[in-house]
């Protein structure tokens, strides 16, 4: 299957299309999941309020949104990321933006194979299994 990598309203962020794809495949693979098709949809702030309130009904900026479509151990999703939301984030926790983006990228692969952030202690699974990851690429 696929890794896609979409935009809309920026650029596709610069980065080695094979290796981030294996990359993926990797991760899925650590967390006993294959990738089926994913697609990325690099975006602006503006794009990700307007998918944050029409499908979560959230009002509020953030980097990542993850729509999930899986079939049983095959991971389908849309990922949609906010590329002004990675840069500031970049800044405000003093880190690389590429590391930043790489973070985010991997966060919603990370929620396809069901690991999920909304308790502190889902929240600490979560920073280890994206660091576990960073170490791969």
């Amino acid at each position: 299957m696929a890794v896609l990598y979409y935009s809309d309203g920026v650029k596709v962020p610069s980065f080695k299309r094979r290796e981030m794809t294996n990359w993926i495949k990797s991760v899925a693979a650590l967390h006993n999941k294959k990738v089926g098709t994913i697609a990325y949809i690099f975006c602006n702030d503006e794009k990700i309020l307007e998918v944050n309130k029409q499908y979560l009904q959230h009002d509020y900026y953030t980097d990542i949104i993850t729509f999930e479509y899986n079939e049983e151990d095959s991971l389908f999703g849309d990922i949609y990321i906010s590329l002004d939301t990675v840069k500031s984030n970049s800044e405000q926790f003093d880190t690389d933006y590429n590391e930043e983006l790489y973070r985010v990228i991997i966060h919603g692969v990370l929620h396809l194979c069901g690991i999920n952030d909304k308790t502190p202690e889902e929240q600490e699974c979560m920073t280890r299994c994206e660091n576990e990851a960073l170490k791969l690429l």
